[in-house]
């Protein structure tokens, strides 16, 4: 890839896959399960690592390869592996460094599915976890044992949208001789570089912004190539987590407009933000682009927007925050994000639904709070439908 190009040049052109034979410009979907041979010499120098090549669509294939590349350059890690879903990433990156009786220190402000993997699998297979405020280099240290074999963050967290310093928790984990993964779906690549921060994983819902057009479940793990090549043949193959051709194909083809996108999530969500901190009927409002935001200052410093997600707190507790969603006209309920679509969700009884109800509260879910997708719509359509909404709320309880 050209090392002068910009971001989105990057995300639009590449060099190593160039269709010369067919001139297309679309590259190609390569939907093969298995792959032939000249001998059986040469099969069995690629199964045993001693010859480039494919060999079985389990571990990846030529359209996945493009994507992987893709990424890879765009996160400015190694290499790369593309995967069947964000959780398949989360639960590989995990697997990858984790042994029965090790130990892991996890954000504690955490997307319920992560937080379902730790207690419903994880903790099956005897693998320790702690959830920390991890915006505390102090409470990570306090919190590392002599089995600590991975410290694991989202920032911005979900849903809340807590900022951690990525550089300073990697110095914490360099010198504790621990691994850092970091989350970084809200931010994509054209946002924040965890790695270039210190991080040794990067993971993604490709779900989300990198394909953008919520048509396709897919995941992204971004690393060192010994550690990708660990997960690839030694996890994702053998649990059969692979990614398909034809989903490989539409993400490359949304990462080609993630920089366009992204800028619009992100303008969007600041008006958005603006309305919502000056609206009576919200209690309070998360969002990094904020003056109030208490981490604003390492949102500048981190990150170079401050994305597409706000997180709010409407009067009226659970009541009014259910009734304020259904009441919203072109803003559509829906577990995921990254849309074009304005997708909105209430945390405590869906993406976090997982977690008890009586712990909530320890991982900063309260019964009002709104996750709000913030789509490219025109932003003043956004808007107007939030305030219709609210104007059904009175005195902070629903009513109609």
């Amino acid at each position: 890839m050209a090392s002068n190009w910009g971001f989105s040049t990057r995300a639009i052109h590449d060099e190593q896959h160039s269709c010369k034979k067919a001139g297309a410009i679309s590259r190609p979907i390569v939907p093969a399960v298995a792959y032939a041979f000249d001998s059986a010499e040469e099969a069995a120098a690629v199964v045993d690592g001693t010859a480039e090549g494919r060999y079985y669509g389990r571990f990846g294939n030529e359209t996945t390869d493009i994507l992987e590349d893709k990424l890879a350059d765009l996160e400015g890690a190694e290499a790369s592996l593309a995967v069947s879903s964000g959780m398949a990433a989360i639960s590989i990156a995990l697997m990858g460094y984790l042994n029965a009786g090790d130990h892991v220190v996890v954000t504690r402000d955490v997307y319920g599915g992560t937080h379902k993997f730790l207690s419903v699998i994880a903790e099956k297979y005897g693998i320790h976890y702690d959830y920390v405020d991890c915006t505390s280099v102090a409470a990570i240290r306090n919190a590392v044992r002599s089995n600590t074999r991975v410290i694991y963050i989202e920032t911005p967290s979900n849903p809340k949208l807590t900022l951690i310093d990525i550089e300073a928790v990697s110095l914490t984990a360099k010198d504790k001789g621990i691994k850092l993964i970091v989350d970084n779906t809200f931010m994509t690549p054209y946002l924040q570089n965890p790695l270039a921060l210190g991080a040794d994983i990067v993971v993604h819902s490709a779900t989300k912004y990198l394909n953008g057009h919520g048509d396709v479940i897919a995941g992204i793990i971004c690393g060192r190539k010994m550690d990708i090549d660990h997960m690839r043949y030694n996890i994702m193959g053998q649990l059969g987590q692979n990614l398909n051709a034809w989903d490989a194909f539409l993400i490359l083809r949304g990462i080609k407009t993630l920089g366009v996108r992204m800028e619009k999530h992100c303008s969007n969500a600041m008006k958005a933000a603006h309305y919502l901190s000056s609206h009576p009927m919200v209690e309070q409002v998360h969002y990094p682009g904020l003056p109030s935001h208490p981490q604003c200052e390492l949102a500048e410093r981190q990150m170079r927007l401050t994305g597409g997600i706000i997180a709010f707190e409407v009067k009226g507790g659970a009541e009014g925050g259910k009734q304020f969603i259904n009441d919203l006209k072109m803003a559509l309920i829906s577990f995921s994000l990254g849309d074009p679509e304005t997708l909105v969700q209430h945390p405590a009884s869906m993406t976090h639904s997982s977690i008890p109800e009586h712990e909530l509260t320890d991982f900063g879910i309260s019964p009002g709070l709104i996750r709000l997708s913030v789509g490219l719509e025109e932003p003043e359509d956004i808007i107007n439908d939030l305030d219709q909404a609210f104007s059904t709320l009175v005195d902070g309880v629903g009513s109609r």
